[in-house]
């Protein structure tokens, strides 16, 4: 087992998804069901290099955390997500997460990457992150669907 990987999840929704990158970040953030004490800065209307500090709920046990938008890519709908501090640097030394959404015939394809680096082999796995970005998406589908 070694300090660095990737793990990848790919979850189909219903809501579409629009050709503006700005909808694109919309998307993530409009629903932080999953989070409490979330606070975003905004820059001239759009999220440019945003930080966020807030909780999240992993399997029962809140964990805080501060992260920020790496990058955002318009053209493919990729935003990329690194954890700054928080409990997760305990764990990891590098903790990055991608998110993809690709339009389909009907609704959407999410796809979420974590990359990360354990601080020691005695790390699990984050498969917890990755579950709970699915269930941040799925919340955000269902946000979307109300709407």
């Amino acid at each position: 087992m070694g300090l660095t990987g990737k793990l990848e999840v790919e979850v189909a929704i219903n809501s579409p998804v629009t050709s503006s990158g700005g909808d694109l970040t919309t998307f993530q953030i409009s629903a932080p069901i999953k989070y409490t004490k979330l606070m975003y800065m905004k820059v001239t209307g759009r999220l440019q290099a945003p930080s966020r500090t807030g909780v999240i709920h992993l399997r029962g046990e809140a964990m805080s955390l501060k992260e920020t938008v790496e990058s955002v890519d318009d053209e493919n709908k990729i935003i990329t997500f690194k954890v700054l501090e928080g409990e997760i640097t305990k764990h990891f030394k590098i903790f990055k997460s991608h998110l993809q959404v690709k339009a389909k015939d009907k609704g959407s394809l999410v796809k979420w990457t974590i990359e990360y680096e354990k601080v020691n082999e005695d790390v699990p796995n984050p498969d917890a992150y990755l579950e709970f970005a699915v269930n941040v998406t799925k919340d955000i589908e269902s946000h979307h669907l109300k709407a």
